[in-house]
């Protein structure tokens, strides 16, 4: 059964850095990636990684300023965010599948409880 589990968010000023992890058991073989959902708004694409971590997808809001990547041996899928912005605050969710990989929400099979980042201005 596979399960996700995300750590390292937390609240940090404007232009700080946050590294976000996700710990998945059964998803060596999966296409793995990063949602958020701020309140009041809808969930949205942040980032995604193919299974070999060659192939990497970003939202335009993130472009240049975060990086995913993974590390298999460890079961692990990392979200490193720089110059963090208030406009980045929100629950940040690890989701995996096991199909192509996308930026569509609904298509992804598994999903994290979700790590809260916080951004003062």
């Amino acid at each position: 059964q596979v399960q996700l589990v995300e750590s390292g968010g937390g609240l940090v000023q404007a232009g700080d850095s946050l590294r976000l992890s996700c710990t998945c058991s059964g998803c060596i073989f999966s296409n793995m990636g990063w949602f958020r959902q701020a309140p009041g708004k809808e969930r949205e694409f942040v980032a995604a990684i193919g299974r070999s971590g060659d192939s990497t997808y970003y939202a335009d809001s993130v472009k240049g300023r975060f990086a995913i990547s993974r590390d298999n041996a460890k079961n692990t899928v990392y979200l490193q965010m720089n110059s963090l912005k208030p406009e980045d605050t929100a629950v940040y969710y690890c989701v995996s599948r096991l199909g192509p990989i996308t930026t569509i929400g609904r298509n992804y099979d598994y999903w994290g409880q979700g790590t809260q980042v916080t951004v003062s201005s």
